[in-house]
């Protein structure tokens, strides 16, 4: 069983707030068959420590926002370099690039199926 509709439709509107802040390389990975604590990675870019912070801000409020729902764990924020957000059946992470590329969260996960971000977010 994959993630369910209500997962799939936050990492929507986390991946359009990213977007709108720039970010880079979006991608969602169902990981629900392998985790079983979360039923999705959303792993989004920023080129600045700054730039990391911003796209983390604007995820926070577009979620809030649209489902009233306030991270259960936030690490990272302020640093700049991997700001983690997790929503318990969504976590997102927002890496700067030159993190993301060491870290390789998307090889380490790559197993898992990929989550279609729409049009406007990408």
């Amino acid at each position: 069983m994959g993630a369910h509709a209500d997962s799939i439709a936050l990492v929507q509107v986390a991946a359009q707030a990213a977007s709108d802040k720039l970010a880079e390389d979006i991608v969602a990975l169902d990981v629900a068959e392998r985790m079983g604590v979360t039923d999705a990675f959303l792993i989004v870019s920023g080129g600045s420590e700054p730039q990391v912070n911003a796209i983390a801000d604007e995820v926070q409020a577009m979620v809030l926002g649209k489902f009233d729902l306030r991270p259960v764990r936030r690490e990272g924020f302020g640093l700049g370099r991997w700001v983690l957000l997790d929503y318990g059946d969504v976590v997102v992470h927002i890496q700067h690039q030159e993190d993301r590329v060491f870290y390789a969260l998307d090889r380490l996960w790559s197993d898992c199926p990929v989550i279609e971000i729409t049009a406007e977010a990408k």
